[in-house]
């Protein structure tokens, strides 16, 4: 029976009637993100404090971020990565690796050498500006939180168009907002009873490196400028070497004044009676390229339209699970968390960077993408039917494969070793963490075997090279130990609690299982493009060292042999996110899983460690746990009202979260290569699904 799309999606649709401090509404289209508060744009802030990770700096989850849109604090002469490299002894000899010569998490403000935390602090991700409605919209010079009276927000998922009605000083306003799917552009559609002309406040920062607050209001640094014509205008921006500018096109001749050198303020002239003051706001990067102020912005009407297109044909195609048939009571908050989880994904992960961790909300580790989320931010928009939005990103590698090769042929090593924590130039950033971890190397192999189920031969054609290119890294990277392939240091696996003995931990069972899948892909690859062999990818693979069983259960790290019950439980990865292998046998994991779950520090995980249970339990047939591992009570498997994976006060939104969500339902809902239908729920749930694809065996 088909599913009815539109009366599942309208299940979901967010409605509020007070201010939520932790869960403002967000839009945009993957490149461009807005979070708003109940007046559905960013008149309040201070509603929704951010704390980060230094109390001393908070800043606000209201933010307008692009994917173009970063900065660097000027510094003469500007660090090199090699003040940060020092060598260690490996297998190989002396290697290099960009490292930190102090902790990474420790009490209080990060340190560092002085060269170290300017590495680590840029580039940073920039907040465009705040939006919000002037005081003199209600005949006020200065507007306050206490004259807001919140009536009713809702955010129709369906359209991606937010309506937000409330009242300020007494009077009546209704306001839709809506992000335009192919351009860095938002609409504002404002109706009000009050006798004053409706007008918006736009406040500029400057950069900031901190760790999580992505706004610095230092006046001197950076300029901005108005000019104004007719119904449209534009202002721009500069900060040192970034440039910027925002098109402004109304249905009504507008005025502008800059009360202040970073503010300006936009009032509508001349409405006629009932008639809403719409405008467009559109971000640009690069400087001002011309004096034509109205070719700037499409007008507004086109952007509520694009709006209403674009979600609608998303939600109508591609892959969609209904659970509303269900008995068991805990179907309808799953679904909730389903719904939400593809909304936001399209609007975080899907531009044309990996995605920040954070998304396009606000800054986490000063706005840098993470490569090892990278999959669990993305890879399920393969699985559901919307592979063109996980490609988006796959370009930018192809980007930076020359640094990614130098990076290799650094280490002794031949093909591409890809970084941990980098800005969009791809630079690795200063850790004791980031550098050490290879787990997110064979994430390439999956992105392309993924797509190469979902489209076909074409896109193992298309993304060879990138795959290759990692596998041959894969193939050379790891160093003979007593004839036995071995994964060895210095290295951290993913659960980095094992971070301070990386100087000597060797084959981590969940990291050296996906090197075995990952060259066994490659390797076929080459087959189903009639390609010769390559053979010393098939002598690592053989050789990768066995795994090791302790008391009947897999260890984390063979060696040393230590066993911590806190941070990721990734030995449970091996089975799950990583399809079956020959290395992993199903009983042993069952048991490995079961013991997991018996003693696990909850409080200590992240947001993705829940799908990664529920993978790892439907592919050892334990569909009770799965579900059990999705819904677990744990704090940071809470999923908030606006559908966000909140971590804690410093992490108040964690992507990651939410497309492992997505990766393990695909999983759990149309199975692997071999099964029935639904082989990870168990009895009291009813799963109708379309336009999944099979994850392989």
């Amino acid at each position: 029976m088909t599913i009815d799309r539109r009366r599942l999606v309208d299940r979901h649709r967010i409605r509020r009637t007070t201010t939520e401090p932790r869960s403002p509404l967000q839009l945009g289209n993957g490149e461009l993100g807005l979070s708003v508060d109940v007046t559905g744009m960013q008149t309040f802030p201070d509603l929704h404090p951010h704390i980060g990770r230094d109390p001393g700096n908070p800043g606000s989850l209201l933010g307008t971020q692009a994917q173009w849109g970063w900065h660097t604090t000027p510094r003469d002469p500007r660090p090199e990565l090699r003040s940060a490299t020092r060598t260690f002894d490996t297998a190989r000899g002396r290697v290099p690796y960009v490292d930190l010569s102090t902790r990474t998490f420790g009490e209080g403000p990060e340190t560092g050498t002085e060269d170290e935390l300017w590495l680590r602090e840029n580039p940073h991700r920039l907040m465009l500006g705040w939006i919000g409605l002037a005081a003199s919209s209600v005949g006020e010079e200065q507007l306050s939180a206490e004259d807001l009276r919140p009536l009713g927000q809702e955010l129709d998922l369906w359209t991606g168009i937010a309506e937000s009605v409330f009242t300020l000083r007494g009077f009546h306003f209704t306001v839709r907002t809506a992000v335009h799917p192919t351009r860095d552009a938002l609409a504002l559609s404002i109706d009000t009873d009050s006798p004053y002309p409706p007008a918006l406040r736009f406040r500029f920062p400057y950069g900031s490196g901190a760790w999580g607050n992505a706004v610095h209001w230092e006046d001197e640094a950076h300029t901005t400028t108005v000019q104004s014509r007719g119904k449209a205008a534009q202002i721009s921006r500069t900060l040192d070497e970034t440039h910027y500018r925002v098109g402004l096109l109304g249905n009504q001749t507008m005025n502008t004044a800059q009360p202040a050198r970073h503010e300006v303020i936009l009032t509508a002239q001349a409405l006629a009676e009932d008639q809403p003051w719409s405008i467009t706001v559109d971000f640009h990067p690069g400087p001002t390229q011309s004096d034509h102020v109205e070719s700037v912005a499409v007008p507004p009407e086109q952007v509520f339209e694009a709006s209403r297109g674009w979600w609608e044909r998303h939600w109508s195609t591609g892959g969609i699970v209904d659970l509303s048939e269900s008995t068991d009571p805990r179907a309808a908050e799953l679904e909730r968390r389903i719904v939400l989880s593809q909304y936001l994904t399209a609007i975080n992960c899907s531009g044309s960077t990996p995605p920040q961790e954070t998304g396009l909300m606000v800054n986490s580790w000063r706005g840098k993408f993470h490569l090892e989320m990278h999959w669990w931010h993305a890879a399920h928009f393969a699985v559901w039917g919307r592979p063109e939005l996980l490609e988006r990103s796959l370009a930018w590698y192809t980007t930076v494969l020359p640094q990614a090769q130098q990076t290799a042929a650094a280490q002794g090593v031949t093909g591409a070793r890809w970084p941990k924590q980098v800005g969009p130039d791809g630079a690795e950033t200063p850790s004791d963490i980031g550098p050490f971890l290879l787990w997110q190397q064979p994430h390439l192999i999956y992105f392309a075997e993924l797509l190469r189920r979902s489209k076909g031969l074409k896109a193992a054609e298309q993304y060879a090279e990138l795959v290759f290119e990692t596998a041959e890294f894969m193939a050379t990277h790891p160093v003979d130990d007593g004839g036995a392939a071995s994964l060895g240091a210095p290295l951290i696996p993913a659960q980095e609690c094992y971070g301070e003995v990386k100087d000597e931990l060797a084959d981590p069972t969940f990291e050296l299982v996906y090197w075995r899948w990952g060259l066994d892909t490659a390797i076929r690859w080459r087959e189903l493009l009639d390609l010769e062999p390559v053979d010393h990818w098939e002598r690592t693979r053989d050789a990768l060292r066995p795994l090791e069983t302790r008391e009947g259960v897999y260890p984390a790290i063979r060696h040393p042999v230590l066993d911590r019950r806190t941070d990721h439980p990734s030995v449970l990865g091996a089975l799950g996110f990583v399809p079956s292998t020959e290395m992993v046998e199903n009983a042993v994991m069952e048991q490995t899983l079961l013991e997991v779950l018996q003693d696990w520090s909850w409080e200590t995980t992240w947001g993705w460690d829940y799908p990664m249970i529920a993978m790892c339990a439907a592919r050892v047939g334990r569909p009770e746990l799965a579900v059990d591992a999705l819904l677990m009570p744990a704090a940071k498997n809470t999923y908030l009202s606006n559908g966000h994976n909140w971590q804690n006060e410093g992490l108040p939104l964690y992507l990651p979260g939410n497309g492992g969500l997505l990766m393990a339902v695909g999983l759990m809902a149309a199975g692997w290569d071999g099964t029935g239908d639904a082989p990870g729920f168990p009895p009291g749930f009813t799963v109708k699904h379309e336009g999944l694809t099979p994850l392989p065996s």
